[in-house]
């Protein structure tokens, strides 16, 4: 392919991968505990950390990547004690976090608002390889923590309670939980971009909750469906000058229409599925019914005979 033999865009393509794998997977579980916005915040204090990168002259990446997660800690902090509502936790990372950022990066020397764009909506062209570098290395992480704890993280995501008695460390779980989605939104700002980055998090999970039922299906296909929208986002990019966030996120949005579209014939069969297996199971109760009413009148006619004796 002509695109492959462009450096950069061999870049944007792994780095595409890592995003379509990373974000549906931690995504999966967001959506699981309701708290699918939960990408939004974060993205938006990692503003406040590409700021700062820009203003210390150091990694942008890194730097989010460091901020991005004290801010999701702090959050799970005052959600767990219960001392404000999540609702105002988030408000206070979306707003501050992109106040902070902005003000931070009117005081960066040299024209850092352009380079700042790129991260807020994404660019194939501006991912460096020592993005690709950490993009990688922090994609791996978020990779391992998901699969390798599926068990444990749902547990925790479905009932907070229950993985409490059970023994499971909740609370260590709860802020990997949220460390693991702010790392995830450091490895997409330079594709989806830090705006748009919830989006990738929320509706691959919620196309693939249309056609699946079981857990493991719906996290195996919702990063199928990010592999993919990422990866044809990024290279439609190359033909059509447009942020690859924007082209990456309707993709995923057309995906989600499509499934939804023929996840409705496919409600309507397993419904007729499961009445006719109640019927049948009806049915079956009702002649075991009627074999023991059979039984019944020899029985009255042998107490008879007793107790005419």
């Amino acid at each position: 392919m002509e695109i492959l033999n462009y450096e950069f865009m061999q870049r944007a393509l792994l780095a595409a991968t890592a995003v379509g794998l990373t974000a549906p997977a931690i995504g999966t579980y967001l959506v699981q505990r309701r708290q699918a916005i939960m990408g939004d915040g974060i993205g938006h204090v990692a503003m406040t950390g590409v700021a700062l990168g820009f203003l210390m002259n150091t990694s942008p990446v890194w730097m989010a990547t460091l901020v991005a997660i004290l801010g999701a800690v702090g959050m799970e902090m005052v959600r767990s004690r219960g001392r404000t509502s999540g609702d105002v936790a988030l408000a206070m990372l979306f707003y501050g976090g992109m106040a902070g950022g902005v003000m931070i990066i009117n005081l960066s020397p040299g024209n850092s608002t352009a380079s700042f764009n790129t991260y807020l909506f994404g660019s194939i062209t501006t991912v460096a390889p020592e993005d690709v570098t950490a993009i990688c290395i922090l994609a791996a992480f978020v990779v391992a923590i998901t699969l390798g704890l599926r068990r444990q993280l749902f547990a925790v995501c479905q009932d907070e309670e229950f993985a409490r008695v059970t023994g499971l460390p909740v609370r260590l779980l709860n802020l990997l939980i949220a460390v693991t989605a702010a790392v995830t939104v450091t490895v997409a700002m330079r594709i989806v971009g830090l705006l748009l980055v919830s989006a990738m998090m929320a509706i691959p999970v919620a196309a693939a909750q249309r056609v699946t039922r079981g857990f493991v299906t719906t996290l195996a296909l919702a990063m199928t469906i990010g592999v993919t929208v990422s990866l044809t986002g990024t290279a439609a990019t190359y033909y059509v000058d447009a942020p690859s966030g924007a082209a990456i996120v309707l993709l995923a949005v057309a995906v989600f229409l499509v499934l939804a579209l023929l996840a409705a014939p496919l409600a309507r069969r397993r419904a007729r599925s499961t009445a006719a297996a109640e019927a049948a199971e009806a049915a079956g109760s009702a002649d075991s019914l009627d074999g023991l009413e059979c039984t019944l009148p020899p029985a009255r006619q042998a107490e008879d005979n007793v107790r005419v004796t």
